[in-house]
């Protein structure tokens, strides 16, 4: 909450200072951080949701909040960048001039802000997506700041202001690879498939290893959020095995191996397996 009220209200300070100053460069870090507040809005809502209890027609509750929330902030931080760079090849030809003092006052309290920012979010952010992508949109606007003194410092020695689209476009692209992952992870676990990290055979093969147990099929893992996996499968077990005692195994080895904690594990003879396999 206190990293979201001193990004809005910087994001507000710096937007004013790139229209008054006119640099892109500056204005391309206020679009930054203007999506690093609605991302730690979204933050802040995705965790209100995922407190909530589970119901009849939302059986997990609301913990795939924060997905969508990372979502939407990938998508929103992907469009700001293609506006400042069409912004910037615009400029490219006619470069305006830049109000340069004021704008490294200007960028230089803002990455006093980010690092705070920063620092305050890193913990977090290795635990959970929807902090991740706040995390990174702050850091990226950490290296926008100093970029923006950077370009700042160099139109005050030299009046060259072509640095100012320069930096602006630099900005834009840096952040790029990282939003772009930021995406794919969110739909990855959208679209419910293997948690990264977890090899789907060296699951099959474990469970395979427990006494008792000849086959395993129709296995899948999937994210519900970040650090909660689950694991659904159809075990296939000799028929003087205790069911008891195979399922307890199943749920330590998947537990203590592959940390996935939520299991649904459907027991069956060989003869109902071969059965439910020629249905299919």
């Amino acid at each position: 909450m206190f990293v979201f009220i001193l990004t809005a209200f910087y994001m507000l300070a710096e937007a004013v200072g790139g229209v008054v100053t006119g640099s892109l460069a500056l204005l391309a870090d206020a679009g930054h951080m203007l999506t690093d507040a609605g991302a730690l809005g979204l933050s802040l809502l995705a965790i209100r949701f995922a407190e909530r209890p589970a119901t009849a027609q939302k059986t997990y509750g609301f913990l795939r909040a924060e997905i969508l929330a990372a979502l939407a902030n990938a998508t929103a931080l992907l469009l700001v960048t293609v506006y400042i760079l069409f912004e910037a090849w615009r400029r490219f030809s006619n470069p305006p001039e830049v109000m340069s003092w004021p704008m490294l006052i200007v960028a230089s309290i803002g990455l006093v802000i980010n690092v705070v920012g920063t620092r305050m979010l890193a913990d977090a952010a290795k635990d959970s997506l929807n902090v991740k992508g706040a995390y990174l949109e702050v850091l990226s606007d950490t290296l926008g700041s100093l970029g923006v003194i950077v370009a700042s410092l160099i139109m005050m020695k030299t009046g060259w202001y072509l640095v100012d689209p320069i930096i602006g476009a630099a900005i834009g692209l840096f952040i790029v690879p990282r939003t772009w992952k930021l995406l794919s992870e969110s739909v990855h676990i959208l679209m419910e498939g293997t948690p990264y990290g977890i090899d789907l055979s060296a699951v099959e093969q474990k469970m395979n290893s427990v006494s008792g147990v000849t086959g395993v099929h129709d296995l899948h893992v999937w994210t519900i959020t970040s650090g909660v996996d689950s694991l659904s499968a159809h075990v296939v077990v000799r028929a003087d095995t205790q069911a008891d005692a195979v399922l307890r195994e199943l749920k330590r080895v998947l537990e203590d191996g592959f940390n996935i904690g939520h299991t649904t594990i459907q027991l069956e003879p060989a003869r109902f397996a071969e059965n439910e396999m020629r249905e299919l």
